[in-house]
């Protein structure tokens, strides 16, 4: 099923996980998706880590998650130290395991590197593994990512996003998902820019309900995203007691949300962090 059928009959949560490092890591895990299935949502997506663990954890999570739950799974693939051999690998991999949707990313550069660097025979930007995609396994749809208030590393800001964004849509791509913002004017800007620069896909804004303030402000600061003065206002006295930010997040996110589905998105994507809670709450408010 193509990612614009799965939104045709209206508005639809998707949510997205990290793959844990731990058995019970992923145990907690598997509870969080039983929860997040009664929401009946287009699909769950799962990260991918740079080699080792976290990777093969990803790859096994994701190719169950359709049989064990019954809601399509979306595999998160990105350029970050693989060959064009390895990533067609994976995707030979994903195809065999009767995957049919793929989340295309460049992906964030490793801690220990100064700047992202290209592996030999390897991709720096996701608009050629969007391309790769379609060449090999045009079967899959394909999803990117962007960046409402523009990428960290953009030289041009928000217009280095939209151009990448109209050629990665021009290679195949037939769904974006935003990075995470608070200020929805923030979007709406954005995609009327886009819309206005050719793109038509649907863009699907990404909601990051706050449940620890200290560890968004760091997630922000690395990911550009701004936080408005408003919710710093509301966030910072009460920081250090994680059930008054929990409550203050949700009710910001459910009124962030409820915004967002009177300006005709077709969806909300949610950064779960791997919990279940927020999502529902907010969720049953908005009666989706």
């Amino acid at each position: 099923m193509k990612f614009k059928q799965l939104y045709q009959q209206g508005p639809r949560l998707s949510c997205e996980f990290f793959p844990p490092k731990t058995d019970q890591g992923e145990k907690n895990l598997w509870r969080c998706l039983d929860e997040l299935k009664k929401l009946d949502p287009a699909y769950f997506s799962v990260t991918y880590g740079a080699g080792g663990s976290t990777q093969d954890r990803t790859k096994n999570i994701v190719t169950q998650i359709k049989e064990r739950t019954g809601v399509e799974a979306v595999a998160h693939l990105t350029c970050v130290g693989s060959s064009s051999e390895q990533l067609g690998a994976l995707l030979d991999d994903y195809a065999q395991a009767g995957m049919t949707h793929i989340l295309a990313l460049r992906g964030d550069k490793p801690e220990d590197q100064a700047s992202f660097q290209v592996e030999k025979s390897g991709f720096a930007h996701a608009t050629a593994l969007v391309r790769l995609i379609a060449k090999t396994h045009a079967d899959f749809a394909v999803a990117v990512a962007t960046y409402p208030e523009g990428h960290p590393e953009s030289k041009h800001g928000l217009d280095d996003d939209i151009r990448y964004l109209k050629m990665k849509q021009d290679e195949g791509a037939t769904l974006a998902i935003t990075q995470y913002f608070f200020d929805n004017e923030v979007f709406y800007r954005f995609r009327d820019k886009a819309v206005a620069a050719g793109v038509n896909l649907p863009i699907i804004p990404g909601i990051m309900p706050i449940l620890n303030f200290t560890q968004i402000k760091r997630f922000s600061a690395m990911c550009g995203t701004s936080i408005p003065v408003s919710l710093h206002d509301k966030m910072t006295p009460v920081e250090d007691d994680l059930d008054a930010v929990k409550a203050i997040g949700i009710a910001v996110a459910t009124a962030q949300c409820a915004d967002l589905l009177k300006h005709d998105v077709a969806g909300l994507h949610f950064y779960t962090l791997n919990k279940a809670d927020a999502t529902c709450q907010i969720v049953k408010v908005l009666g989706l």
